[in-house]
């Protein structure tokens, strides 16, 4: 299980728990599951994809910054 927040300036667009998240990286979209290695990327225009109990929660974005350390996910966007 993966920690995820995505912040935005003025608000927290989402904070809980997920089985995967997808996001739009610089270089490609990459997803992220538990265990996944220490990362910082600079994200792109596209879609987050947070994956929870079977169910895929879709956010917009038109750019930002992930941290991916110990199973916690922080994007900013």
């Amino acid at each position: 299980m993966l920690e995820v927040k995505i912040i935005t300036p003025d608000t927290t667009l989402f904070e809980g728990n997920a089985d995967a998240i997808t996001l739009p990286g610089a270089k490609g979209s990459f997803q992220v599951l538990k265990g996944h290695a220490p990362v910082v990327s600079n994200l792109t225009k596209g879609e987050v994809k947070l994956e929870q109990n079977g169910k895929t929660e879709t956010f917009s974005i038109d750019s930002g910054i992930v941290e991916v350390l110990n199973n916690k996910v922080i994007v900013l966007v």
